[in-house]
């Protein structure tokens, strides 16, 4: 008979974040669609930018208000449409699927949710309005 797997923590801890944003990046970095954005077109200096995101998320779901930045801007000038941030949002729930269970870990879906859908409408190129 198989082991059980032991119970996925949630994330509670400054060190749950640091490796939910190492396993994250991991995975994009090794992605065929976001990886060159981060990587050619960005070119992300990843010491730099990773302390940052775990800023980022600490400030989101531990309280800590650590990060003091605008994100959106930096994203703007990307050419990132759509499937960019499909593929992101698919990378960030497998990452907390496998690291991660319980409130917290949901938290971070749903914030990532938000993230997403608001820069993916925010970057969506806008038509005229007409009047019909």
């Amino acid at each position: 008979m198989p082991t059980p797997s032991p119970t996925l923590p949630d994330i509670s801890t400054e060190t749950d974040i640091q490796a939910l944003v190492d396993r994250f990046y991991d995975k994009v970095n090794q992605d065929a669609l976001l990886g060159p954005v981060f990587n050619e077109v960005a070119a992300v200096h990843w010491p730099a930018h990773l302390p940052t995101m775990y800023d980022f998320w600490s400030s989101i779901l531990l309280g800590t208000a650590r990060y003091k930045g605008r994100p959106f801007p930096k994203h703007l000038v990307l050419p990132i449409e759509k499937p960019h941030f499909q593929r992101w949002l698919e990378l960030f729930y497998q990452t907390v699927q496998e690291n991660f269970a319980g409130p917290k870990a949901e938290e971070a879906r749903v914030k990532a949710l938000n993230i997403t859908t608001m820069f993916e409408y925010r970057m969506r190129p806008k038509s005229s309005l007409s009047i019909l």
